[in-house]
């Protein structure tokens, strides 16, 4: 019979694992979106009071690493973006690094832990942008990549 504590690690381990694939889907799928742009549309906008396609991905970027902070890590941060990535490379190598950091914060999270509602909520303010993105793609006359989950 197993005790207490190795039922709480396996359940542990459990939940990082289906945490993990959440943000791989989410980071494969934000990735082939950014991908799916041409580098020459990066600074398209379907209008002109909204961000270009780089500064959306940007947005999604830093966003990624503000969520953390503030409510994976529970680290009290203001909204301070950096300047905007320049261009289709530099802005899928900041994205990249913003999954990457997010996927080592996950190893830190415990069970009832407030850090798995960051991580949500996190998932949540990418999809609400990548789905904008999507709506750029579409702008400019090419099919998004298909979802997957």
């Amino acid at each position: 019979m197993y005790s207490c504590w190795v039922v709480l690690l396996i359940k542990l381990n459990i939940m990082k694992e289906q945490l993990l694939t959440t943000l791989e889907n989410a980071k494969n799928y934000t990735l082939s979106v950014a991908a799916a742009m041409p580098r020459d549309a990066y600074d398209f906008k379907p209008a002109d009071a909204i961000w270009t396609f780089n500064e959306l991905l940007h947005h999604i970027g830093y966003g990624i690493y503000w969520w953390e902070e503030n409510f994976i890590k529970q680290k009290e941060s203001d909204w301070n973006p950096p300047a905007i990535t320049a261009g289709k490379d530099e802005t899928t190598a900041y994205l990249t690094g913003a999954f990457r950091a997010l996927k080592e914060s996950i190893g830190n999270i415990a069970p009832g832990d407030n850090g798995i509602k960051g991580f949500y909520a996190t998932m949540d303010h990418i999809t609400h942008h990548r789905g904008q993105a999507t709506v750029y793609l579409r702008c400019k006359g090419i099919t998004p990549p298909e979802y997957t989950y």
